[in-house]
């Protein structure tokens, strides 16, 4: 979940790991450093804090010019966020420096013998363990590199680790297992990071480091191996965007650019992909014939956080629409719970950065259990995208807030595809299928509708702001949305704030709401819209201050709400799209009023790549 970022070239490395840092910022921001080699000694400057706090703490240019470092901005896992639990970590001879992101599970076991040989250690970090077994084989005399590969022989765990040493200084070592780690090819200068958004200024040209992959970066080139010493002919790759996907712009936070960058998301998600006249989609990428698609008796939908949500309407969506029986289940549950796949069941996982740690890990039991695992993520060369047996990209662009918003709603577009496609091939009409492919074309164009309120719903906002709790709640494929609501609330604004189904509420939740509870709730004019009515006036009657999401033209609900946001109407499978947006727009405002730094809420990292 850290963000890593190395250099070597002709420039002054500084200032370039500190900007991509910047870019990186959203991957953690509990603390940050960095590691170079200046008038050839190790000099590391750490610092808790935004990576701001590490900038002022720099000293002036001239005592730390250098054109080799390394940097790191963290996300706690191991020892609390302060200025020696922050990477780099050094050795205890300060001869070298490492950074990593992952965890270290046997690393208990590994500082006790290195304790036994002398080592002392001055952090919390599993990581730090690092630092002094490179250093242990190192003084046996062998290389940085072949250090590293030895230590990699007895670390247990997930890692993306690079390493700086004065010993060696015209030469940077990266190696990863299960934490993405990328080589990117400037002009005579090269560049390692762990997501490619903080490289994109330099270079376009990139290599994906593969598990158990290391790599030697010298100032004239490279070299990539196995940890056996195989060699390995890297793959180089072009990133299709540029600076500008990465770049606020005009608006206040990364959150709000992308909420409103949905109905272009949206419709990048489905163009090229349907086909209106046959009432059906396309899917390139999936590696099945159809053949073997009308053999499918069962889908697992896997995921973790908002795309678990998405799992969630996608069930809903694939149930209706092609009649095959759909699980959708938590990845953390599902890698551990001894899952019963059977014969001719399909799995999907789903993950925008398609590095999600229970995500990969659900994969690959998925996997040794035979099932075939198709992949919906956002991010070319992730590893769910290498390593699964096909599936599709849902083109979104990429996502800086870590409250995902379109993601969301691509994942969903991409469900939707599929649910017509799977349709098609068992119980959809043609007629049918056409009607969702229309609705669908028309989607980006309601999305638009609904932003253009998101100053009337600012006002909303500005009477729940001071609010402790909220309760959502929603019906049929509106209940994932009330969950994904509730979730864009908490994890953004920190009002504690539950969804559950509109039915289920008076089964228990329904004994906390008084006149100080909002009530939001998803009341769209569709075949259970008398049923969450009757759930509506129940909680009216204890006095909630009831907000509702309405359908155009709906004068009933306006009589029993304290606001209602309308939206345009669309067809029931696909109403998730539209009903999702105002909920979004609801939580960001609320955030930005209560001052809280939207992009970057505490605790929270935008890709969980650890347990």
């Amino acid at each position: 979940m850290c963000g890593i970022v190395g250099y070597i070239g002709n420039r002054s490395a500084l200032p370039i790991v500190v900007e991509a840092l910047k870019r990186l910022e959203y991957r953690g921001y509990d603390s940050s450093g960095v590691a170079l080699i200046h008038e050839g000694e190790l000099a590391i400057y750490k610092k808790e804090g935004k990576i701001i706090e590490l900038e002022r703490s720099l000293p002036e240019p001239s005592k730390c010019d250098s054109n080799i470092a390394i940097s790191h901005t963290r996300w706690a896992t191991h020892g609390e966020p302060n200025e020696l639990n922050a990477h780099p970590h050094a050795d205890c001879s300060g001869s070298l420096a490492i950074v990593h992101n992952g965890i270290i599970e046997n690393y208990k076991l590994l500082r006790k013998q290195l304790q036994d040989l002398g080592h002392k250690f001055i952090s919390e970090t599993d990581s730090e363990v690092l630092a002094h077994l490179i250093e242990q084989f190192m003084s046996s005399g062998f290389s940085m590199e072949d250090a590293v590969r030895e230590s990699m022989k007895v670390v247990e765990g997930t890692y993306a680790l690079v390493v700086i040493s004065k010993a060696e200084p015209d030469k940077l070592v990266a190696v990863r297992k299960g934490s993405p780690l990328i080589i990117g090819i400037g002009d005579n200068e090269y560049f390692i990071t762990s997501d490619v958004s903080a490289i994109i200024i330099h270079t376009k040209r990139v290599i994906y480091l593969q598990d158990s992959e290391l790599c030697v970066v010298h100032r004239a080139g490279f070299e990539i191996s196995t940890l056996d010493k195989a060699t390995v002919k890297p793959k180089i790759s072009v990133v299709d965007w540029d600076i500008s996907a990465i770049e606020k712009g005009d608006y206040k936070h990364f959150m709000l650019k992308e909420i409103f960058e949905q109905p272009i998301t949206i419709e990048n998600g489905f163009r090229g992909r349907i086909n209106e006249s046959m009432g059906t989609a396309r899917l390139g990428g999936l590696n099945l014939s159809g053949f073997e698609l009308k053999k499918v008796k069962q889908i697992h939908l896997i995921a973790c956080g908002t795309s678990f949500h998405a799992a969630l309407i996608g069930k809903y969506m694939i149930e209706e629409m092609a009649r095959i029986p759909v699980h959708a289940e938590y990845a953390s549950e599902y890698r551990y719970r001894n899952p019963i796949i059977l014969e001719d069941t399909l799995v999907f996982v789903i993950s925008q950065s398609g590095e999600t740690a229970d995500t990969l890990a659900a994969m690959r039991e998925a996997q040794a259990k035979g099932a075939k695992v198709l992949g919906i993520t956002n991010v070319v060369g992730s590893t769910v995208a290498r390593e699964s047996d096909g599936g599709t990209y849902i083109h979104a662009g990429s996502e800086i807030g870590v409250a995902s918003t379109k993601a969301f709603t691509s994942q969903v577009t991409i469900l939707a595809l599929l649910a017509i496609y799977l349709g098609r091939m068992n119980h959809l009409s043609a007629i049918k299928g056409s009607k969702y492919i229309k609705a669908l074309a028309e989607i980006p164009g309601k999305v638009q509708q609904i932003l253009a309120h998101s100053d009337s719903i600012r006002k909303i906002a500005e009477s729940i702001k001071d609010s402790s709790n909220a309760l959502y709640l929603g019906r049929g494929l509106n209940y994932p949305v009330a969950l994904e609501g509730a979730l864009k609330l908490k994890e953004i604004s920190y009002i504690h704030a539950e969804g559950y189904p509109a039915a289920e509420m008076k089964h228990g939740p329904i004994a906390l709401i008084d006149e100080n509870m909002p009530v939001i709730a998803i009341a769209i004019q569709d075949p259970l819209y008398d049923k969450i009515y009757s759930n509506l006036q129940e909680v009216r009657a204890r006095k909630a201050r009831l907000i509702c999401i309405a359908s155009e033209g709906d004068v009933e609900l306006a009589k029993i709400s304290e606001n209602v946001i309308y939206i345009p109407d669309t067809i029931p499978c696909l109403q998730p799209l539209l009903t999702v947006i105002p909920l979004q727009l609801l939580a960001y405002h609320v955030a930005d009023l209560r001052g809280v730094d939207v992009d970057q809420p505490r605790n929270l990292a935008k890709s969980v790549t650890v347990e």
